[in-house]
């Protein structure tokens, strides 16, 4: 029997709202833990992510963290990262300035207070996407007038579909199906069909959504750090004017409202960061 001590936060949460940002699930101790038991919890628990924070095999890095979704496990993914570095400050007394190691490489993360911020584990990669913007935008059940520009393949440490909309209503009426979206918008990197609309609202906010296929059908995420960091990496590709500071709100939809903040430098490095916040904490007995 082994007692396994985690936390449930929610991140990119917005200040006095306990039901805001996207919620996770920590594990404090993942070493009793093999693949199947760690996948097990993730399913248990069934959030969008799990994390579990192990010894680091990197001499430079704070831990290590393995995440998993209730299906299997993921290389990177931006609100688990700040909320395990959330975690790790408080149970390994890393500080304001935490290193993970991930699958997709070392991800640096920093706060101040409670607001964590990551930068991206790898430079931004970019590609078109080799479908007709009407089938995107049939997809989505809008008018192929409500496509903005071609949408891309973007991967900053989890290749995902970034489809930028014409208008923040747009955004809004997306309505994908599951079989089309399978079909239209299937990761070859990840395996996995995923898509990503956005739209400005104003100079320096844009509102977001993102779908994703599980169980058969379309869920959406409330907050989803990996997308915003794309999103940086397609302003790169598109030759948007740099630096670039925007927030990103996220998750209305599904009554979870989220902010993130993207910023990209004039390096071209991106960062994600947002409010984590602690709401409970327990143990579970295996």
């Amino acid at each position: 029997m082994v007692d396994l001590a985690f936390r449930i936060l929610n991140v990119f949460a917005i200040d006095g709202d306990r039901f805001s940002g996207n919620p996770l699930c920590v594990f404090e101790d993942g070493r009793a833990l093999d693949d199947a038991a760690m996948q097990a919890l993730a399913l248990q628990f069934n959030l969008s992510e799990t994390t579990f924070l192990l010894p680091s095999s990197a001499p430079e890095a704070t831990a290590r963290v393995r995440i998993f979704t209730p299906s299997f496990e993921m290389p990177f993914a931006g609100h688990p990262t700040l909320g395990t570095a959330h975690v790790a400050r408080s149970v390994l007394g890393a500080g304001d300035r935490v290193t993970l190691e991930m699958k997709a490489g070392l991800v640096e993360v920093t706060a101040r207070r409670d607001e964590w911020t990551l930068r991206t584990a790898r430079p931004p990669t970019a590609r078109a996407h080799d479908v007709p913007r009407a089938d995107i935008a049939a997809m989505l059940r809008l008018p192929e007038g409500a496509i903005e520009s071609e949408p891309t393949w973007v991967d900053t440490g989890s290749e995902q579909l970034v489809i930028p909309l014409t208008s923040v209503e747009h955004v809004r009426a997306a309505r994908p199906e599951p079989e089309p979206l399978d079909r239209l918008a299937r990761s070859p990197a990840r395996g996995d069909s995923l898509a990503y609309v956005w739209a400005r609202a104003s100079a320096d906010e844009i509102v977001a959504r993102f779908f994703f296929l599980a169980a058969g059908g379309v869920r959406e995420d409330p907050a989803t750090g990996s997308a915003c960091a794309n999103l940086g990496g397609w302003m790169i590709a598109t030759g948007a004017p740099l630096p670039l500071r925007v927030r990103v709100r996220q998750g209305d939809a599904v009554k979870r409202p989220s902010i993130l903040g993207l910023q990209v430098d004039s390096e071209k490095r991106v960062f994600v960061g947002g409010l984590v916040t602690e709401i409970a904490r327990g143990t579970l007995t295996l």
